[in-house]
């Protein structure tokens, strides 16, 4: 039998996971509060920018049919000094950055097209998708962090788009991430946990998850979240990956986890709906449409991959 370890083994030796995979971008975090550095880097002709706004960037295809973000050099970018975040560096020394606008701009040729991170994630090149979760991340927080938790006051980006400085009194906030944890809980039968959102559709099923609470562990919140939407039982825990998820600020933070109960009682209240699949039920499932798999670019469709032994289908594939 199959143990966890070994599937944890095979998801780090298999594809990567959407988002997580090696970008080779140092991000260079010693030069974000150099700003001179900063300014030599900008105004390098090798330096590449792209615009996020909303969480989306302009992403177009190549004449090879690859997909990539849409990057000028600086020169060509929208004008603006206060959101002008620095990315990192390529191993050429390419300097990126991000510039944060109320919208995108256009485009002469009319080919590219805005995307969010759930559709470019998919298509983008490892180091496409990795600047532009940083960037998607930094917006996000500037966005909902502009004014000083301690007294109120209106804070100023500093550090390249990294840290907000109240200039009142002094104290500085960074960049938030919310921990989550996603598990996919199998039984003694081995047979997998699957539920099912208030506000998804019929027929869409995916693995449990939920946020860490103040002061709790990350195997502690597995087995309190199974227990709160499912009301089963979680023993041996094992972590298996992590993968960014800044919708708006969230790392997710993947698990097998072991049921020591089966007995299901769902909350109602998050999850409308939970069931026990084997594998044969779950191919039927798929077969006959009544299970629609979870895929794109979350890490719950890879945990049920581990457990499964083979790619999820898409809803159009037969299998």
């Amino acid at each position: 039998m199959t143990t966890w370890t070994d599937r944890t083994a095979d998801l780090a030796a298999g594809r990567p996971l959407s988002l997580a995979a090696p970008s080779g971008i140092d991000r260079a975090a010693h030069h974000r509060l150099d700003e001179a550095w900063l300014a030599a880097a900008w105004s390098h002709p090798s330096t590449r920018v792209f615009v996020v706004s909303g969480g989306q960037a302009l992403i177009d295809e190549t004449p090879d049919g690859a997909t990539e973000l849409v990057m000028t050099p600086s020169f060509e970018a929208p004008l603006t000094e206060a959101h002008r975040y620095f990315l990192g560096t390529d191993e050429d020394g390419v300097s990126y950055f991000a510039l944060q606008k109320d919208t995108l701009p256009g485009r002469m040729d009319q080919s590219a097209r805005p995307a969010g991170l759930r559709e470019a994630g998919m298509l983008l090149s490892p180091r496409d998708a990795g600047l532009m979760v940083h960037a998607v991340a930094l917006e996000n927080w500037q966005r909902l962090h502009r004014f000083c938790s301690r007294c109120g006051e209106r804070t100023v980006i500093a550090a390249a788009g990294h840290i907000r400085r109240c200039p009142a009194c002094g104290a500085e906030h960074y960049p938030r991430t919310d921990p989550a944890v996603i598990m996919a809980v199998t039984d003694e039968q081995d047979r997998v946990l699957l539920g099912r959102q208030v506000h998804w559709p019929e027929g869409r099923f995916s693995t449990l998850a939920g946020f860490v609470e103040p002061g709790e562990s990350i195997e502690q919140a597995v087995r309190r979240e199974v227990f709160e939407e499912a009301g089963v039982l979680v023993g041996e825990v094992e972590y298996v990956a992590s993968q960014p998820w800044p919708f708006p600020s969230s790392l997710m933070l993947g698990f097998m986890a072991h049921a020591t109960s089966t007995e299901i009682d769902v909350d109602g209240d998050e999850i409308h709906e939970a069931r026990w699949f084997s594998r044969d039920d779950l191919r039927a499932a798929f077969e006959s449409g009544e299970v629609m798999p979870p895929y794109g670019i979350s890490i719950a469709a890879r945990l049920i991959e581990l457990w499964y032994g083979k790619p999820l289908p898409k809803p159009s594939d037969a299998l």
